[in-house]
């Protein structure tokens, strides 16, 4: 939100504040101002000069002299502006004065300061002015040439600062105001601000009834039948319309607003819109078949051409403005090309309107329009405001005879909304906020913002532009910051504490993290819209479903297209940029979600499923990374046996060095090497390891609940077994044999050595373990150990297993 300082204190009678003190102050009270811009900081001793007589150049044929007329005295400048006549009055920098810059060059920091002397042998004694060098532009003044001097009109008075006459002795302030205060989204709302803050008097506009002796109802009818998304509609019409420039107050408030005039009837509406916060809009009543106007909802595949020529595409979400036959607006976006305001318009209809702001702010975003209006109104406005606004609109087009308003007005009203009402609690405010701030004081407070106080009930009135106040709390926060935020005293809070604390699903993500920085892994984050080339550099076959992604409507371009179904491509990403630039060992780690569509195209949310991607090169292995996965479930307390499944099916992995990894029955992700065709997709020539473990599938089996043990009063017994095993089986294939048969004495095993070479039975290999027994209750005697061994050797033979010799 921006304003005009000039524009403010007209509304604030007695408001002093330099800008700097303004903004200071206007922040603290809560509306906090993010800049400002003083527009004449460069511009010094310019006039209004007439151009009395012009001579050509002695040496120069481009060049003229202009004897000017500065009020009393005349100057000689020469220049070489091609629309320089006699008579004309023109902007004049004077010898020591200072312009924005030149506008090829671009604006000066500081400006540039203009001196006497002389242009190809003749005096000039100052400068005449271009729009540009007074730091505007032909934006906001239309009527410049587009390369010359700017020219007044004949009512400029001759002597005058040029500066003022043209609106651009102003600051112009930009606020960040929050969404719930929607009444500071215009400039009474700014104004009334400043009043309370400067404890001055604010002085609003006074509207007075506007109309002649007809009825509107006779000229136009109006039928909301969608009332849900329009709580409010209002119409006035406006006969004998008179197009005319508008007044130079107007103007330059507009242009101090960055709206560039037009004319009467439609700076009108835009200076209301500014003014109360309410969008209005302007149809030709002549183009209003049946003049009536029917608020419905757009229909399935409609098509609609917006003032700015661009057809748009509508469906039933959309709420439009249409007359007897056809569409003539979007609501609260834009209205139609085929109702626009022309020059020849004779009777107006004046549109001032309440819409529902989610459904705006979704149409808008659908149509790709986002327009002021539009972005006041999803704001959610007040419904009261649209009669204030219209009555408004009608009042200045009486004030500046742009035409004759037709008496009455046609007011559909599905919502009307009352003041709200609060208990006035001066004991809970000060509780709250530590003080001791006077029942008065804080009446006073309120006052100034319009909030009235009834004696009677003991309740503050607040109407209906607030709606922002709902609580005690929220009344308590209007003392506070008109009391002074730095007058408040520092105590210590009061009450009972209560103990904060992380869900289940956050504990467990924040062990896992843990556990991952202790290994030496650094948390990385990526985006979670990716390309779809990225299937192909990771190798998967045409019928993956991995590859039935959601498509982004409007994407960022086709590199971000698609939401990710696989969480590696941002790893592989980092992983390669870190190994590019020479990085010797990388270990990264990321925590993001991946999308699955539950169908395509896309009629529901995709199911979110949180992954855990570790990546890594240099100093390690696919074992490194088995048991960094094997250390996070022990963190987790996943006790039972964890299990590998070589037949992970994976394209992006290695084909003999991935698998699954399983838990209690379940898939909980899978580990390996990256494919070396993927990492050379990926410019990696690193061996990569990588491990993708589904966080949903972890919380479900985390468990917390550890009992102590004690230390084991009986010694332990140990046997060591070498075996000749088959390649084909697996050591965990011959841990499950040793699980089911080792009995209830079996502690604990250990794989201590493979070979694979010349003294071993080609597609054989040896493994040698050693396995710990022991009880509880008792020694164990070798009968017991041995019966156990013999079970275990038994069903190691039906596999294929022969004992080493």
């Amino acid at each position: 939100m921006r304003t005009s300082l000039k524009w403010i204190k007209d509304l604030v009678p007695g408001l002093e504040a330099t800008p700097r003190e303004y903004t200071d102050a206007m922040t603290l009270s809560g509306s906090k101002v993010e800049f400002y811009e003083t527009k004449d900081k460069d511009l010094d001793k310019i006039v209004v000069g007439e151009i009395k007589k012009i001579e050509r150049h002695p040496d120069a044929d481009k060049l003229v002299v202009c004897q000017v007329d500065i009020g009393g005295d005349v100057v000689q400048i020469v220049t070489g502006a091609p629309n320089v006549f006699e008579g004309a009055k023109v902007p004049v920098v004077l010898d020591g004065g200072r312009v924005a810059g030149d506008h090829n060059k671009g604006r000066a920091e500081g400006g540039v300061k203009i001196k006497k002397g002389k242009l190809r042998g003749v005096e000039s004694c100052g400068m005449m002015c271009s729009i540009e060098e007074l730091g505007s532009s032909r934006d906001l003044f239309p009527d410049a040439p587009e390369d010359g001097i700017y020219l007044f009109g004949e009512d400029a008075v001759v002597g005058e600062d040029a500066v003022a006459a043209l609106g651009l002795d102003d600051t112009v302030i930009e606020y960040e105001i929050t969404s719930n205060r929607v009444d500071c989204f215009s400039v009474l709302g700014i104004a009334r601000e400043a009043a309370a803050t400067f404890g001055k008097e604010f002085c609003p506009p006074k509207v007075v009834e506007t109309g002649n002796g007809e009825d509107v109802n006779d000229y136009i009818k109006v039928r909301v039948e969608a009332p849900e998304l329009c709580p409010r509609y209002t119409a006035r019409v406006v006969k004998n319309v008179k197009i005319a420039p508008s007044p130079k107050w107007m103007q330059q408030r507009l242009r101090a607003q960055g709206i560039r005039p037009i004319n009467n009837m439609v700076d009108i509406t835009n200076y209301v819109m500014e003014e109360y916060g309410q969008p209005m809009h302007a149809y030709d009543l002549d183009t209003i078949q049946g003049r009536q106007i029917v608020v419905r909802r757009g229909q399935k595949d409609e098509e609609f051409v917006t003032l700015d020529g661009q057809t748009r595409k509508i469906d039933e979400s959309v709420l439009m403005i249409c007359d007897g036959e056809k569409a003539v607006g979007m609501a609260g976006i834009m209205g139609g090309e085929n109702s626009m305001i022309r020059d020849d318009v004779t009777t107006m209809l004046f549109e001032a309107a309440c819409f529902d702001g989610t459904n705006i702010r979704l149409s808008a975003k659908k149509v790709g329009l986002r327009t002021d209006a539009s972005g006041k109104f999803e704001k959610g406005l007040d419904p009261n405001n649209a009669i204030e606004a219209m009555n408004r609109a009608c009042q200045l087009v009486e004030e500046l005879g742009a035409g004759e308003v037709v008496g009455g007005v046609v007011d559909v009203c599905q919502e009307k909304r009352e003041s709200r009402r609060l208990p006035f609690e001066p004991k809970k405010y000060n509780r709250i906020l530590g003080t001791d701030i006077p029942d008065e004081e804080m009446l006073a407070y309120f006052a100034r913002l319009e909030l009235a106080y009834d004696e009677k009930t003991n309740e503050i009135v607040i109407p209906t532009f607030r709606q922002d106040l709902e609580s005690y709390a929220d009344l308590a926060e209007e003392v506070a910051r008109f009391y002074g935020y730095d007058r408040i005293p520092t105590t210590l809070p009061s009450g009972e504490a209560t103990t904060g604390g992380l869900s289940e699903k956050l504990r467990i993500e924040k062990i896992v993290r843990n556990v991952a920085r202790f290994c030496g892994f650094s948390q990385g984050m990526s985006y979670s819209f990716e390309s779809p080339k990225v299937f192909d550099k990771l190798l998967l076959d045409p019928d993956d479903p991995a590859r039935r992604a959601v498509v982004i409507s409007n994407p960022l371009g086709e590199d971000f297209s698609i939401m990710r179904t696989l969480p590696l491509d941002g790893m592989l990403t980092s992983l390669a940029t870190n190994a590019n630039r020479r990085n010797p060992q990388v270990r990264l780690f990321e925590m993001g979600n991946i999308y699955l569509p539950k169908q395509l195209p896309v009629t529901e949310l995709p199911e979110e499923r949180m992954q855990l991607t570790l990546g890594m090169y240099g100093g390690g292995d696919f074992f490194t990374m088995k048991g960094v996965v094997e250390e996070i479930l022990s963190e987790l307390g996943m006790r039972k046996k964890i299990g590998y499944d070589p037949k992970a099916g994976k394209n992006f992995l290695h084909p003999g060095r991935q698998a699954k990894v399983l838990y209690d029955g379940a898939v909980l992700g899978y580990l390996g090497e990256l494919h070396p065709k993927a990492a050379d997709n990926y410019g990696i020539k690193e061996r990569v390891y990588l491990a993708v473990l589904d966080m949903p599938e972890l919380t479900a089996r985390a468990d917390f609940d550890r009992k102590y043990q004690g230390i084991a009063r009986f010694p332990a017994a140990t046997r060591d077994i070498s075996m000749v095993v088959p390649k084909a089986v697996t050591a965990g294939q011959i841990e499950d044999v040793f699980d089911k048969k080792g009995g209830a004495y079996l502690e604990s095993y250990r794989l201590f050595d493979i070979y694979e070479g010349n003294q071993i039975t080609l597609g054989y290999k040896s493994l040698a373990y050693s396995l710990v027994f022991r009880s509880a209750e008792k020694n164990l005697a070798d009968e017991d150990i041995t019966a156990a061994m013999s079970r275990i050797l038994k069903a190691l033979e039906a596999m294929g297993v022969q004992l080493r010799k």
